[in-house]
């Protein structure tokens, strides 16, 4: 696997917390010197990483002119997960709260689901291998450093995968247009995994079948749909509510 690049304060951090052993080099932006990323570069110097300053230019140019904050670091790739390691991460947990993500293909919405996962305490984030975004810069930017901390597990058959846990106890709520009860009507405590579809075709067919309950978010104005990352926060949120309760 080729080395990745990440930028942004929040994601350099998230790996140098997580795992500083990745870092090959870093490059910052010539003449900056503030109270952000000074400790930062500090750090990095305390673990022998190769600092190289460059002009603004060039760090746009590696970010392909995204908001890199002063700061790219090469890294190496970081280690995925499939479902082999999915009964270690659940052993973790006594009553587990996974996120599904079936079809997220959009690197922004990958990056702001795993921030929301992190937020809500999720122990994992499962996602097939075939239809989901990779594990980008844009990803770990828009995560702000969650991509580190939060396990994202791609599964080869997504349907099989939640058969196997459903056999360990976890109850399926997948979201859909068409589902006849809402979130705030659905049990959503104990071990649980939140089920989210692409933005437009939704869930696949298999994956809507194998879910144990189907849900919606009550929609109150014109539109008639939410973006996914705002989506799964809702129902992220109303069940560590739920859960808190019980």
């Amino acid at each position: 696997m080729s080395n990745e690049f990440i930028y942004g304060i929040h994601a350099v951090k998230a790996v140098l917390a997580k795992d500083p052993a990745r870092f090959i080099e870093a490059y910052v932006l010539k003449g900056r010197q503030d109270d952000r990323l000074m400790p930062l570069l500090n750090e990095l110097n305390q673990f022998g990483v190769s600092i190289q300053q460059m002009g603004r230019k060039v760090l746009d140019d590696k970010a392909s002119g995204a908001n890199h904050q002063g700061i790219i670091a090469k890294v190496k790739p970081m280690k995925q997960l499939n479902e082999n390691d999915l009964d270690d991460i659940l052993r973790q947990h006594e009553s587990p709260l996974l996120l599904v993500l079936d079809g997220v293909t959009d690197p922004h919405n990958l990056g702001a689901c795993l921030r929301n996962a992190d937020a809500a305490g999720v122990a994992a984030v499962i996602v097939p291998k075939d239809k989901s975004a990779p594990l980008t810069a844009t990803v770990s930017k828009v995560a702000c450093g969650a991509a580190e901390t939060v396990p994202l597990i791609r599964v080869t058959n997504l349907a099989r995968t939640m058969r196997a846990l459903q056999e360990q106890g976890v109850w399926f709520v997948g979201t859909a247009g068409e589902a006849t009860h809402d979130i705030y009507q659905a049990k959503l405590s104990g071990a649980l995994a939140i089920v989210m579809g692409a933005e437009g075709d939704g869930m696949r067919r298999l994956t809507r079948e194998t879910c144990d309950d189907l849900i919606k978010i009550p929609m109150a104005g014109s539109v008639s749909s939410l973006n996914v990352s705002v989506a799964s926060g809702i129902c992220l949120f109303e069940a560590v509510r739920q859960r808190s309760l019980s």
